[in-house]
């Protein structure tokens, strides 16, 4: 195999045929800018039919052309179908690498036509960037349990693939480009061959105190609570911010919050204005999880991680400070 053979980028854009989703934007948005460092061209691959107003949030998104897929096989997202079609555009076209969005179908599809591929594929990555020497995407993502950044290469095989969770890279149009490519192609794998089928759906209830992805303000507890009695006080803290409350992993394994709430690499990425975390260690895992205008830290550990990533941090019983902060802003509420 010649690496030389093997040409531009994709991202595969996730939707459910009305809206598409935000990760696949976010993806394409970020790969806009390390196609101008290599020099690859940028498609989106997009199998059945967008409305056109979603199509164009994606050309506005920096791509140079879109590969629209039709067939049979897709009237439900299916690890077989849409496996396949990424296995026979592959062969066809001979993509450097492929992005896919770490979404629950995505975790699932992407390793499946990686291996069809003969090829490796990465998942969760923080951080991409290239190797001009050697013509490698290199993927950056904590190990380790958070303690080390790990670099990930794929140094023989193409095409390069790995998913990467939603809200990792910011939604930033740079707007279209002069000419946007359109390829048109037919892909059908037999629907008898897939081997699951939706026997009922029931949507989440939707509770606005869950989605905390773009938040205001986000009061995030860590491992340095006490007990799920202690908790309300950074409710209170939280409702008195106009922000909600999110928890790292540990919470979440001690039942104390939901994993909805669960902040980090393998929970939600948060982009918020102020983002306030009490008892939080600092791992990796959790901090490559927070995009603040600014991030204030609270511990009783003047040695803790946390603090080599906050832009204020004070050092104390994280209730104590909690119950203060309620006490001063309630005293500005009657002022």
């Amino acid at each position: 195999m010649q690496k030389s053979d093997y040409k531009n980028m994709w991202v595969y854009i996730e939707h459910d045929g009305v809206t598409a989703a935000p990760v696949g934007l976010e993806l394409c948005c970020e790969l806009r800018k390390l196609c101008d460092r290599t020099g690859d061209k940028l498609f989106a691959v997009i199998i059945n039919p967008l409305p056109e107003a979603e199509e164009k949030k994606i050309i506005d998104c920096g791509i140079d052309g879109i590969i629209a897929v039709r067939g049979t096989g897709y009237d439900f997202l299916n690890t077989d179908a849409y496996a396949n079609a990424f296995t026979v555009l592959s062969r066809k076209y001979n993509p450097s690498a492929i992005f896919v969005g770490g979404t629950i179908f995505g975790r699932d599809f992407a390793p499946r036509f990686a291996v069809q591929l003969d090829t490796g594929c990465t998942s969760d990555a923080m951080e991409l960037d290239w190797d001009p020497e050697t013509g490698d995407i290199q993927f950056i993502e904590p190990a380790v349990g958070g303690k080390i950044m790990a670099v990930i290469t794929v140094p023989e095989l193409r095409p390069q693939v790995g998913t990467i969770r939603p809200g990792t890279f910011k939604y930033a149009p740079p707007g279209p480009r002069p000419v946007v490519e359109r390829l048109e192609e037919e892909i059908n794998f037999d629907p008898a061959a897939i081997r699951v089928r939706p026997l009922n759906f029931i949507p989440d209830d939707a509770d606005p105190e869950m989605d905390i992805a773009n938040a205001d303000c986000v009061v995030c507890v860590g491992n340095g609570l006490k007990d799920s009695e202690h908790l309300e006080r950074y409710r209170t803290l939280a409702r008195l911010l106009g922000g909600k409350i999110g928890c790292t992993r540990p919470l979440y394994d001690r039942g104390i919050l939901p994993y909805k709430l669960q902040i980090g690499q393998s929970g939600v990425m948060v982009k918020t204005k102020l983002y306030f975390s009490f008892g939080v260690s600092g791992a990796v895992n959790h901090t490559a999880g927070v995009d603040a205008d600014v991030f204030v830290a609270v511990d009783k550990n003047p040695d803790a991680q946390i603090f080599n990533y906050c832009d204020y941090g004070i050092v104390g019983d994280m209730d104590e400070v909690c119950d203060e902060l309620i006490a001063q802003l309630r005293a500005r509420e009657k002022d």
